[in-house]
């Protein structure tokens, strides 16, 4: 079965499009509809249904999907496993990194691998933590960096990095800013402004305040942790971020309550043959986990 003709499958299954698939693969249209028409020959199938502007799996097509993506995957992790005897550490390197790491721990550690491995492309991508780690799991990202999730999932190594401390922050003029001590209870009286539903970080806050059996006032909600910050010292509500992101335009609520932590990491497939370039960056990763520790 042509691998090229399999690529440019999933590239028209995952863009939707033919013309987006060819922009993907640095192909013109005809080439990639002349890929798909020959590998539905050699299969007898038809793979997708054109209907209107719209194109859609067919159950062959469905069947096919996730048998392509596996050899292809498996083919790459060939590659990788041979490519690591030569020693040389170059190729595309395929990370996804979250926006709050990708903006407050990479700076240095992209400096310091593109000075020591030139001939590495890295191909970053920056998403939300839980987008990164299913990307990973699926095999189209080899590492990714970000939020671990709170509790253990095996199916991906993790290993932790940075140590994230989370304060519970609100601003100068908030009702319970100065008071000495809050309670979790306190809090459900006020507007909450937190990560959206089925986020790491968000799960972190309400199996805090479930353990204690409260209900979160949420009222506004987004991934991006700079904006939840800003909402936070402008009043709109109290927020649990981490404290890196702290300056004087907030201040922390000390809560009777132990304070929940999170951690940020990298996670990557056990199953699969790491690069030489992906194990060069981990390594540059606990080189700079080792600086800011000190």
């Amino acid at each position: 079965m042509d691998i090229d003709a399999l690529a440019a499958f999933i590239a028209v299954t995952e863009q939707g499009s033919f013309s987006q698939a060819a922009h993907r693969l640095f192909l013109t249209q005809p080439a990639v509809s002349k890929r798909i028409a020959a590998l539905e020959q050699q299969l007898n199938a038809t793979l997708f249904d054109r209907i209107g502007r719209q194109i859609v799996l067919t159950e062959a097509g469905k069947t096919l999907l996730p048998r392509a993506k596996q050899l292809l995957h498996d083919i790459d992790d060939a590659r990788r496993a041979i490519d690591n005897l030569s020693g040389e550490v170059s190729g595309t390197l395929r990370i996804g990194s979250s926006h709050h790491i990708g903006l407050h721990r990479l700076p240095p550690v992209l400096r310091s691998y593109a000075k020591r491995y030139p001939k590495v492309h890295l191909d970053l991508s920056f998403v939300d933590s839980e987008t990164a780690w299913q990307q990973v799991l699926s095999g189209d990202l080899e590492l990714g960096l970000l939020t671990l999730p709170p509790t253990t999932d095996t199916r991906l190594v993790h290993q932790i990095i940075w140590p994230d401390p989370l304060e519970f922050i609100v601003g100068h003029d908030h009702p319970l800013a100065g008071q000495n001590e809050v309670s979790l209870e306190q809090l459900t009286h006020y507007d909450a402004l937190l990560p959206r539903a089925n986020t790491f970080t968000r799960h972190i806050v309400e199996e805090l305040f479930s353990k204690y059996q409260l209900e979160l006032n949420v009222a506004m909600a987004t991934n991006y942790l700079e904006t939840l910050y800003m909402m936070v010292s402008v009043g709109l509500g109290w927020s649990l971020l981490p404290n890196t992101l702290k300056d004087n335009s907030t201040q922390q609520v000390a809560i009777t309550a132990p304070v929940p932590k999170r951690d940020l990491g990298v996670v990557y497939h056990p199953q699969r043959s790491l690069s030489n370039s992906a194990q060069q960056f981990i390594k540059i990763l606990n080189e700079n986990a080792t600086l800011v520790s000190d």
